[in-house]
């Protein structure tokens, strides 16, 4: 039996074969939660199918902390480059996997032993070309794509997932949002009846109101902010790709106009003397400031009032998605996966264009106003069940299941 297109997958309770515990092979190169979003949503993922009862195997070069029920199998990826590393870990993973019996291995990382392929970060393809949109069209963009096909890495891993997309005895591919679909059709005509789409998932915003009420209070006099101010939040770890430099741009658009109330906190580790030097160009350092990495994110929500992710390319932004459940109403672009639970005007505001920054700058002057924030911050929480990780959980556990039974399997 076949499906005849892709299709978003249904809940599903069952977590045994028979009478037996279902058992599953995950395979993730890396697990730090400080690499960024694929990998905390990968964690959170693991705890909920070990809360489900799923014997989980993990195949990894992380360390991550022992937990109970899960058995992690370390791979060595000692090798003189990051590539040959990757290459290695791939080679290795699928060497330990022919000596065992999974019911299922499922793929984050690349891996050609794969039964289901889940790739968190969007295709390489697509990444490549939206990197490309950084640069000034014409010569300057020109030159990027020439010097990419010298780039040994790019050019492993473009060959590696083109030969996972295009093998008709492939795996099934999981999409975490509609936007990957879409690339797994562009990039690689990959038959529907491979594709999976279940959207990604976070963990919900479990504070109390006076929880909140105290995170805001304290980070916002960390910040120097006053409460009567419109505090901005931007989340990044890669600050180019995600569109610092726009909202920059958008701020000072904001105060050439003479608004003086909105402030930015900029949180993640791509902090460097460019983005300040930037700042002070641009007459920003009154009004921004860079936190650095933190282990604080959800106290960071707590204490903002607008997320803005003016990103060129996010599968499906985690960012975003904390945002929303949090009740902080956002801003982002068609470039990012998560708008597709974003309703403009009513929880947020998708742009066209990161370099939009007339527009960027627009749908934060407009939300300044406390009562327009509230009303889009209320809209914000009511995705929370649509985009939960348990729900995220259940729907990978139903593709577990179809798999298994051979429904939707390459012929």
């Amino acid at each position: 039996m076949t499906l005849a297109r892709a299709r978003r997958v249904e809940s599903s309770d069952l977590l045994t074969v028979g009478s037996t515990v279902m058992k599953v092979a995950l395979v993730s190169e890396w697990l730090d939660g400080w690499r960024g979003g694929a990998e905390t949503s990968t964690q959170q993922f693991i705890q909920h199918l070990l809360d489900r009862g799923v014997e989980l195997h993990l195949y990894t070069r992380s360390r991550p902390s022992p937990t109970p029920q899960l058995h992690v199998h370390p791979i060595s990826g000692a090798a003189m480059t990051r590539t040959r590393r990757s290459v290695t870990f791939a080679h290795r993973v699928d060497r330990m996997l022919r000596g065992e019996h999974f019911d299922i291995v499922h793929a984050i990382s690349p891996c050609l032993g794969a039964t289901i392929y889940q790739p968190r970060g969007g295709t390489v393809a697509e990444s490549i070309e939206r990197n490309l949109a950084l640069r000034r069209p014409g010569t300057v963009r020109s030159l990027k794509r020439y010097a990419n096909c010298f780039n040994v890495k790019q050019r492993h891993a473009l060959a590696l997932e083109r030969r996972l997309m295009t093998d008709s005895q492939g795996p099934l591919i999981v999409a975490i949002s509609d936007y990957v679909a879409r690339q797994l059709r562009q990039h690689y005509a990959v038959p529907e009846q491979r594709v999976r789409v279940v959207y990604n998932g976070v963990n919900p915003d479990a504070a109390s109101p006076s929880q909140r009420a105290m995170d805001r209070l304290t980070l916002r006099k960390e910040l120097g902010v006053r409460e009567g101010d419109c505090l901005v939040l931007l989340v990044a770890h890669n600050f180019r790709l995600k569109g610092v430099g726009p909202w920059m741009s958008a701020l000072a658009r904001l105060v050439q106009r003479g608004v003086t109330d909105v402030r930015t906190a900029v949180v993640g580790k791509g902090d460097s003397a460019r983005w300040h030097r930037l700042a002070a160009r641009l007459g920003l350092e009154p009004y921004l400031c860079f936190t650095g990495p933190t282990d604080r994110i959800a106290q960071h929500y707590h204490a903002a009032d607008v997320l803005v992710h003016p990103t060129y390319y996010d599968p499906c932004s985690r960012v975003v998605l904390e945002a929303l459940v949090s009740g902080l109403p956002v801003v982002t672009t068609r470039w990012d996966g998560s708008a597709e639970v974003v309703q403009e005007g009513v929880n947020g505001f998708v742009l066209s264009e990161p370099d939009d920054t007339d527009a960027l700058a627009d749908r934060v002057d407009r939300l300044r106003d406390r009562g327009l924030r509230e009303r889009v911050g209320t809209a914000a929480q009511a995705v929370a069940a649509r985009v939960s990780m348990e729900r995220h959980t259940s729907e990978m556990i139903a593709v577990y299941e179809e798999t298994m039974m051979g429904v939707g399997a390459p012929s």
